[in-house]
């Protein structure tokens, strides 16, 4: 197939396209080669790229930044998926879009299935929210939830924490906010086997078990060999952020298994193997 990935450039980005070119035609689009808020030039290149199905994970992912500019937020992540879904629709694509367990409210205590009421209580979920409907309108697509992003190819969460051990530093991360970790390569072969299947729908995705933020970042502290004890836990309330972070927000993967797809491994194994991938500075004591 042919595959055009947006925002190919950025953490998921990158997973999707190093993932997806092992099997298919892939051409990665970053903001230079194609601008979604520009439906015009987005137009000419899907028609000179000619995808087959165009994968879409380019957003502003912040929740801060959303926070703080709402009409910026919109015009990104929900206009630009109109433009992508547009354009992808003139020329015959299917669309899979990468959305956010930040649909939900956070105030269910038991995993959130797809079927689950959606609720956002950020500007950034109720962006998410608005273009995962734009997607829906098609025939064919897929939407996929995920939490927690690391992996290769741009600093993250997991990476810039142990950076900061390995300075001397202290790693503040939230203690309350319980929830799912994606590694970014698990989860895009999972949406490599799904699109090839053209399996339709909407499907939740991380690697298996729920983790607080505290503990994926010792977690991720032990297997660097790194100083666990400077990970320091915080409420979420007391850490200074401009948007809401879900108490609760874990996400079982049931049409995954509904449509007969094995959930990703463990989310510990997954961090292992990214752990080792890692080429931290020389920490100082």
């Amino acid at each position: 197939m042919k595959i055009a990935i947006t925002g190919a450039r950025g953490l998921f980005g990158y997973g999707l396209t190093e993932v997806f070119s092992a099997r298919h035609s892939v051409t990665d689009l970053g903001h230079q080669d194609a601008d979604i808020t520009r439906p015009e030039e987005l137009r000419a290149v899907f028609t000179k790229i000619g995808p087959d199905v165009v994968i879409h994970p380019a957003a502003i992912p912040d929740l801060d930044i959303c926070e703080a500019d709402p009409d910026r937020a919109f015009l990104v992540n929900v206009t630009g998926t109109r433009n992508v879904a547009d354009a992808a629709r003139d020329v015959g694509a299917a669309v899979a879009y990468i959305s956010t367990d930040a649909v939900f409210d956070g105030k269910k205590r038991t995993p959130y299935t797809e079927s689950d009421p959606t609720l956002p209580v950020t500007v950034y979920g109720r962006t998410k929210l608005l273009a995962e409907g734009i997607v829906r309108e098609a025939a064919e697509y897929w939407v996929f939830r995920v939490s927690v992003l690391f992996g290769p190819g741009k600093a993250n969460f997991v990476e810039k924490g142990l950076n900061k051990i390995a300075a001397g530093e202290e790693w503040i991360v939230a203690a309350d906010q319980l929830g799912s970790a994606t590694y970014t390569l698990d989860a895009a072969e999972k949406i490599r086997e799904v699109v090839e299947a053209r399996r339709h729908g909407l499907y939740h995705l991380a690697n298996q078990g729920a983790c607080t933020r505290l503990e994926l970042a010792r977690r991720a502290a032990e297997l660097a060999r790194l100083d666990a004890g400077r990970v320091v836990g915080k409420p979420s309330r007391e850490m200074g952020r401009r948007a809401v972070r879900l108490e609760y927000a874990v996400m079982e993967m049931r049409a995954l298994q509904q449509a007969g797809f094995a959930p990703p491994r463990p989310w510990q194994d997954a961090l292992e193997e990214y752990i080792r991938t890692l080429q931290l500075p020389a920490r100082k004591d």
